[in-house]
């Protein structure tokens, strides 16, 4: 996965071609985030005045940083897929929540 995490906060990093440069977005926050860099030490260092000042700003406006997730979200697949979950759901002895739950948990740690 690509990501990096700063000062205890998470940023998904990708390379922008048209600026031939890197990019980080800072993720689970109430607002945007984001800072450029040509490698990685630039990354970093970016990455620590991008969220100094997304900080600083929360605090002046009395704003909870991070986004609060409550743990239940909608997922819509096609229905071919919904009985593949619910069947594969059904041989490990699981409900289909407890299934997906895990399915998500181990896809999000492998990256």
């Amino acid at each position: 996965m690509n990501t990096m995490t700063i000062n205890g906060y998470q940023a998904v990093i990708a390379f922008d071609p048209d600026l031939q440069m890197f990019r980080g977005e800072f993720v689970g926050l109430n607002g945007g985030a984001d800072f450029y860099a040509a490698d990685v030490e630039g990354l970093k260092h970016e990455g620590e005045i991008s969220l100094r000042v997304f900080l600083e700003a929360c605090e002046r406006r009395g704003i909870e940083p991070r986004k609060h997730f409550s743990g239940k979200f909608s997922l819509r697949v096609d229905p071919a897929t919904h009985e593949a979950a619910a069947i594969a759901a059904a041989a490990h002895g699981q409900s289909l929540n407890q299934w997906a739950t895990e399915a998500i948990r181990q896809a999000a740690l492998a990256d």
